[in-house]
């Protein structure tokens, strides 16, 4: 770690330090509007004038290549970009080559079937906070949805197919997730 590439870490200029930008359309002064989206700069003529742009502007996309890491897909070298939805790694031969490294995620196969309408898997999802949830694939037919992670494995005492992993007292423990039942038993796959 005592390599730090500081090249990454420098800041544009904020948007406010120019103080008196002008409209390009119509001469008007710029000014800080928000929306539900967020801040952003407006003209202060609207909605004569409707120009508006991003606080930030990025100069260049493209962070830093990674001469030593080749894409799988076309071998050309990957490259570190800030993006829309913030800092990934692509490939430098975009638009040609499309590949981005995504984030390890759960695989379809090792979720288990939707335990009420046996017809949809159980899917990895998130809410609009960014909190995660499991729910039925076959949402709207189908509105089943669990909060911690599924896992297929038959409830002894009222035989729902799926239960729930929590922790408790720092034990892996799997709930069943039926209200009525809640019967838990120390988590069996805990140690694979």
């Amino acid at each position: 770690m005592s390599k730090i590439d500081h090249s990454l870490f420098n800041a544009d200029k904020h948007a406010l330090e120019k103080e008196y930008e002008i409209c390009p359309k119509c001469g008007s002064e710029l000014v800080v509007k928000h929306s539900k989206n967020g801040a952003f700069l407006g003209c202060a003529n609207y909605p004569t004038c409707d120009y508006m742009r991003a606080f930030a502007h990025h100069e260049s996309n493209e962070i830093k290549v990674l001469d030593d890491a080749p894409c799988p897909e076309c071998g050309r070298a990957l490259v570190i970009r800030n993006g829309r939805y913030g800092m990934f790694i692509g490939c430098t031969g975009y638009p040609e080559c499309d590949f981005i490294v995504h984030e390890e995620e759960e695989q379809a196969d090792s979720l288990p079937q939707c335990p009420k309408c046996n017809k949809g898997h159980l899917q990895k999802r998130q809410n609009k906070y960014g909190k995660f949830f499991y729910a039925c694939d076959a949402y709207p037919k189908c509105k089943y949805s669990l909060n911690q992670y599924p896992v297929a494995h038959q409830c002894e005492q009222c035989d729902w197919p799926v239960m729930v992993q929590k922790k408790r007292a720092g034990k892996a423990m799997l709930q069943c997730p039926q209200k009525a039942c809640q019967h838990m038993i120390e988590d069996p796959y805990e140690s694979q």
